[in-house]
């Protein structure tokens, strides 16, 4: 797999399943929102961290480059079984097209190292 590393750090958030919808502003080079009954996950721009949420600051993006097919199987596991093997903690956002991967921000060198080591490509964007 091909992968190319984000410019921004961004942010996890945490709200409540019941909060509003929150709206990105241009800043976000990528987000992401998910809502399941219990919770509303939204990765961000540091400052576009919806009022009141749960923030985890410190993350770099991974984007595989696509578009995958859907008929791929085994994507996620080929990169994250090799970031858990080099003890890097993922967090995993899927989109139409693609799959992206945030590390921790401390950890984008050993993930790189292991992702090359592995066989996978990363460039910067």
């Amino acid at each position: 797999m091909n992968l190319v590393l984000g410019p921004d750090e961004l942010v996890v958030c945490r709200l409540p399943g019941d909060a509003p919808w929150p709206s990105p502003s241009a800043r976000s080079s990528f987000y992401a929102a998910t809502r399941s009954p219990d919770e509303l996950s939204v990765v961000c721009h540091p400052d576009d961290a919806p009022h009141g949420a749960r923030v985890e600051a410190g993350w770099s993006l991974f984007s595989v480059v696509g578009p995958l097919d859907f008929a791929m199987v085994g994507v996620m596991a080929s990169l994250t079984g090799v970031l858990a093997d080099a003890g890097v903690s993922v967090f995993a956002v899927s989109t139409f097209d693609t799959d992206h991967l945030l590390v921790r921000s401390a950890a984008v060198g050993p993930a790189v190292d292991a992702l090359r080591a592995a066989g996978h490509g990363v460039t910067s964007r």
